[in-house]
């Protein structure tokens, strides 16, 4: 379906997929090499919602983790195949504690250092006021 300006419509809320619906080659790319430098690599397949297509989040034994998306069902079946990671359901299964202590701790890191930058500019907007 054409829209007046020329461009085409996409027929639902979902981005383009790789073939067959299945992981794109840059994104399959990009997870095996997370996964080779990264230990204790585990796969928490999310689900496809309304606004965001089927997705897997690697997340390695220190909490780090890697969001890409699959494509669809065939995605799981390429992931594991080729991946080699135990896979689990995120919406069955959860997360791991150690992803969201992870995120919890960047998440505190990432405020002391806007506080740090925010005092200094308050402290060097201080020492100017007083040159003056």
């Amino acid at each position: 379906m054409f829209n007046i300006f020329g461009r085409s419509r996409r027929t639902g809320p979902r981005g383009p997929r790789g073939p067959r619906g299945t992981v794109r080659p840059a994104d399959l790319d990009y997870l095996r090499q997370w996964t080779a430098t990264h230990r204790g690599v585990e796969a928490y397949v999310e689900p496809e919602t309304l606004v965001n297509e089927m997705s897997v989040v690697l997340v390695d034994e220190a909490g780090e983790w890697t969001r890409r998306r699959i494509g669809g069902p065939k995605g799981v079946d390429v992931i594991i195949d080729e991946l080699g990671v135990r896979v689990y359901d995120a919406a069955s299964s959860g997360y791991p504690q150690r992803m969201r202590d992870r995120i919890e701790r960047d998440r505190i890191i990432r405020q002391r250092l806007e506080a740090r930058e925010r005092r200094a500019r308050f402290e060097e907007r201080s020492r100017e006021d007083s040159d003056d």
